[in-house]
């Protein structure tokens, strides 16, 4: 470890040039030319990724970029990458030893300053993968007040929140600072917290955006830019915005963009702002996931509400899913009435009551999280094993990343839709262009099967109510999106888990 520091700082004022990138030991330049990718010498670039596509481009479907230079092997171990010796502290600290896929592959192009497009599944260990390299490539520099060194683009607070909580302990370790800039909390917090300076901002477009006309931030410093779950950015319809911001920093800087699916929505970001990047999938492009189960519950209109409530009052965490914030909270009080530890997830709460809701879910205050799409992405729980589409995705991609909250990080888990027969011609053709093959089960409510794969019960019928939890002092190096934990690490927490007392 401080062998690889002292090479790193002995070659601390080299420049790359060419192709020359930076594996195990090589060095890591200093200064604005730090996020300088390799080739790229001015606000256009010298190539842009678009130059070459694929025929899969013509045809309307996202077509991954040719790319000229090779990309760097993949590690083993995180000591193979020569971060900073606190940075190594930290992840034995986590419990953290042995990588991801997805950071094993990134990593050493990321940290060698290379432009990367990487997909993976949901809970693979992706903010990890990018955080590591901007934290690293951030070592030992200082932001000026309103102009931050790093930026990390997200859709929703929620997961800006959670990629915050993830690399707290790490920026931490190499004392640097990083703020939330998100809609539903204090402007006036974070515009102090942006003038107080922040190596590192984790942002909502919107409200960055809105931040940046007030004169309380700009990018013409950010040399490193992350943008996370990009597709969704472009459902959302954040791409105007996304694309004004990215037009702000400062020229040649280095991007990584991250996501579990990529789609042609993309692709526009692709071929405008990533330089020859390296291209990594280590799952499925449908984003199957084999750990998961995924069940198709053909139902009658009748029946459903009974069905979802058996569901909901298991011995267990429920995730449930529905289209409308007024289906959600109907459906959350009429399982409170029922004995179910009940409560509503949607965006006209305000972020107070959802952060509160999501506490008290992880806690387990709440057993059963009734939410709307708003919980689909940048959620992650430990240990939650069922997800349920009482009312089914839009699409595929929906649908992959409403089950991307069970099944995380190598766990398993299942997925339960609930299909009325109108809807299962159009049930069947999202499965097939999700890459999945579902098991299929007609079912009713007291129902044994049901009991069987979902542990459906009968609740008690007695009213519950939730109160909010006593204040806790945040948890100190908290981390949410981890490599693999070390044995000893997961008995620690499993006897953690164990020792709760019930809720």
């Amino acid at each position: 470890m401080n062998q690889n520091r002292a090479s790193r700082d002995d070659n601390r004022t080299g420049r790359r040039s060419g192709g020359g990138h930076r594996g195990a030991g090589a060095p890591r330049s200093s200064g604005p030319d730090r996020f300088r990718s390799p080739g790229r010498g001015g606000p256009q670039g010298a190539r842009r990724s678009g130059g070459e596509r694929t025929r899969a481009g013509a045809r309307g479907e996202f077509a991954p970029p040719v790319t000229g230079t090779p990309a760097l092997p993949p590690v083993d171990a995180f000591d193979q990458l020569g971060l900073p010796a606190p940075l190594l502290a930290c992840l034995t600290a986590q419990g953290v030893t042995e990588p991801f896929p997805i950071q094993a592959a990134t990593l050493p192009n990321s940290l060698a300053g290379r432009d990367i497009l990487g997909r993976g599944r949901t809970g693979s260990g992706k903010t990890l993968a990018f955080g590591l390299a901007l934290l690293a490539r951030l070592e030992g520099r200082r932001a000026e007040p309103r102009s931050p060194l790093g930026l990390v683009l997200v859709p929703t607070r929620e997961l800006a929140q959670q990629v915050t909580e993830a690399l707290t302990p790490y920026a931490r370790a190499l004392r640097l600072r990083m703020t939330t800039v998100v809609g539903g909390l204090s402007l006036g917090r974070q515009a102090s917290a942006l003038r107080g300076g922040a190596e590192v901002v984790v942002a909502t477009p919107g409200r960055l955006k809105d931040l940046i006309d007030r004169g309380d931030c700009r990018l013409d410093q950010v040399g490193a830019t992350v943008l996370d779950e990009a597709d969704q950015m472009a459902d959302m319809g954040f791409m105007p915005q996304v694309t004004e911001l990215l037009d702000q920093v400062r020229p040649g800087g280095q991007r990584l963009l991250f996501s579990a699916t990529l789609d042609r929505n993309v692709d526009l970001l692709v071929r405008r702002y990533l330089d020859d990047p390296t291209v990594h999938s280590v799952d499925p492009s449908a984003g199957a996931v084999t750990t998961m189960e995924h069940h198709l519950f053909q139902v009658h209109g009748p029946d459903k509400h009974a069905l979802a409530t058996e569901i909901a009052a298991r011995d267990g965490r429920v995730i449930l899913f529905l289209d409308t914030k007024h289906a959600v909270d109907r459906l959350a009080e009429h399982l409170l009435r029922n004995g179910v530890r009940a409560a509503a997830l949607h965006g006209g709460r305000s972020q107070a009551q959802r952060t509160r809701t999501l506490t008290q879910f992880r806690d387990g205050h709440v057993t059963a999280l009734v939410a709307t799409n708003v919980a689909a992405r940048g959620i992650h729980v430990d240990d939650l094993d069922l997800v349920v589409n009482v009312d089914p995705p839009a699409d595929h991609k929906d649908y992959l990343h409403r089950g991307g909250r069970t099944a995380r990080a190598g766990a398993s888990g299942s997925v339960v839709t609930l299909v009325l027969p109108e809807q299962r011609r159009s049930m069947s053709r999202l499965m097939a262009d999700a890459g999945i093959t579902p098991q299929t089960t007609r079912v009713r409510s007291g129902e044994a099967e049901l009991s069987r794969i979902t542990g459906a019960r009968t609740p008690s019928g007695v009213p519950v109510v939730v109160r909010a939890p006593a204040p806790a002092s945040p948890r100190r190096g908290a981390s949410s999106s981890r490599g693999r934990r070390s044995p000893a690490a997961q008995a620690r927490r499993a006897a953690a888990v164990r020792a709760r007392p019930a809720a």
